[in-house]
């Protein structure tokens, strides 16, 4: 069984392949942070804090951006 530190580790790591998935679909559709916000009626640093998987983000937030990118959510979670 895995520690308690590899298992944060692997949390972070998570959270940080979803943040970077985020950021490569915004980036492909060309908008900006505070233009997905908009979108999502999110606030841009909500949508910057998901990009840089500096906090959990809930799955809520992460449903709203995947549908603010035209995506489903779950291409948030696997690379294609």
């Amino acid at each position: 069984m895995p520690s308690d530190d590899q298992q944060l580790a692997a949390v972070q790591r998570h959270r940080w392949e979803v943040g970077r998935r985020i950021r490569t679909y915004r980036v492909g559709a060309g908008l900006s942070q505070v233009q997905l916000a908009d979108r999502t009626g999110l606030d841009h640093r909500t949508i910057s804090r998901a990009e840089n998987g500096v906090h959990a983000t809930s799955i809520d937030v992460i449903y709203r951006i995947a549908v603010g990118l035209g995506l489903p959510s779950w291409r948030l979670f696997h690379d294609e």
